[in-house]
């Protein structure tokens, strides 16, 4: 999302620029999300669920969001829907492959199969815009700022492994708070691929009882309606799993479009809960084993509200910029939305470079 976004406003600004795609496909993992780009529908929610993140950047994601979905749509995004399905948020869902399209040829040039980035090492010659991705597809670093007790599943394109974040580290940048964070989902704990990131992700958490493998009830606070707090919780217990214990009245709850009876009923995972590795809670119909999978990291390099990268000594490194995942800190101490992030800073980040 960001790196096409920053290409495709530069080239209206007037610019030539080029996108330097590490993969073979375009469109990173915004390809493979819902598609739902959004914002809480005030600044104080946006506070209240994040609260961790820097206040002037998310206050330019209240601000800005609006404006640059109409955007899109004028680049010949495809809207699906214009309404989130969350009463807390306002944005609109699009369709992934058409908007990989749209902005594809609002880019122009876009290359594929970059593995190494001009300049590594060096502080960039002319303006430079890292959109890499975050760096969960990395498990060394995953395994160093995120997660260091067992490894994740990645629920993420395979090329999002941190160059950004190595890229301004070695041109002396900072990072935002947050590197020990993640978004991600709580998967029914199978091998899986990119057609089932969204039907094998078991979103009840919040109606279930949760235990670890050693049958311990990790989790002793209300779950948020995101579930990403259970998700981090999740990645720090033995193995990276747990097990999601429901009974009757839980499966009678919705999530989205679907039942919990009917999420559990198509998990791979699901047991009796004569079967579970410790014993059941009284009540309990099915037991589902999950592993906590990450979508994109949270924390990253630190940047003002120009999207320009920070030095360590407080100051804005010339000609370096960042957006999307490559951006840290903005959802830290919650979640939000990474799509509308990755669009706002995208046009910033566009916007501060020509200039």
């Amino acid at each position: 999302m960001a790196g096409l976004v920053a290409a495709a406003r530069a080239r209206e600004l007037g610019a030539r620029p080029s996108v330097l795609e590490k993969g073979e496909r375009p469109g990173g993992s915004m390809l493979l999300s819902s598609g739902v780009v959004w914002r809480f529908r005030t600044f104080d929610e946006y506070r209240a669920e994040c609260p961790d993140g820097d206040p002037a950047l998310q206050r330019l994601v209240i601000e800005r969001l609006d404006d640059a979905l109409d955007w899109l749509e004028s680049l010949g995004a495809p809207v699906t829907e214009r309404e989130t399905g969350n009463p807390r948020t306002i944005g609109r869902r699009f369709d992934t492959p058409g908007l990989t399209d749209a902005l594809v040829r609002a880019a122009g040039d876009v290359r594929f199969g970059h593995g190494q980035m001009p300049g590594t090492g060096t502080r960039p010659e002319q303006p430079v815009v890292l959109a890499t991705g975050g760096f969960q597809g990395s498990p060394k670093l995953v395994g160093r700022y995120v997660a260091p007790a067992a490894p994740l599943r990645l629920r993420a394109n395979p090329w999002s492994c941190g160059d950004g974040l190595q890229f301004g580290l070695e041109a002396g940048a900072s990072t935002s708070v947050a590197m020990d964070e993640f978004y991600g989902r709580n998967m029914a704990d199978v091998d899986f691929t990119e057609p089932e990131f969204v039907p094998l992700a078991q979103l009840y958490g919040r109606f279930a009882r949760v235990y670890n493998q050693n049958g311990d009830e990790f989790f002793d606070r209300e779950v948020s309606w995101s579930e990403n707090d259970l998700v981090q919780a999740t990645a720090r217990q033995p193995g990276a799993r747990a097990w999601y214990v429901v009974d009757d009245p839980a499966l009678d709850e919705r999530v989205r479009e679907r039942t919990v009876r009917e999420i559990v009923a198509e998990a791979p995972t699901r047991v009796d809960p004569s079967d579970l590795p410790f014993d059941p809670p009284p009540g309990a119909v099915a037991g589902v084993r999950v592993a906590a999978s990450i979508t994109h990291t949270i924390g990253g390099l630190r940047i003002d509200e120009r999207a320009r990268v920070i030095g360590e000594d407080g100051e804005p490194i010339d000609g370096l910029f960042a957006a999307g995942a490559d951006a840290g800190g903005l959802s830290a101490g919650g979640y939000a939305s990474g799509l509308a992030a990755a669009l706002v800073f995208g046009r910033i980040a566009a916007e501060s470079a020509v200039n």
